[in-house]
């Protein structure tokens, strides 16, 4: 199992994949510019796998 978690992503995670600050991706979901979680930690953080973090970043507008 520890295997599989580390396959899922935080804000941090995905601000580092993509270099912008957490907030920004935070953002991003705030205004629906990010994929919905794959699922939520027993603290009720969202996650999501890093495959559905690339597929995402791969067809995400550029930043000005």
């Amino acid at each position: 199992m520890t295997e599989h978690r580390a396959d899922l992503w935080s804000y941090a995670e995905i601000a580092r994949h993509i270099s912008v600050q957490s907030e920004t991706v935070r953002n991003y979901r705030r205004h629906g510019l990010l994929p919905e979680p794959d699922l939520h930690d027993a603290a009720g953080h969202p996650r999501w796998y890093a495959d559905t973090i690339r597929a995402w970043a791969r067809n995400r507008p550029r930043h000005r």
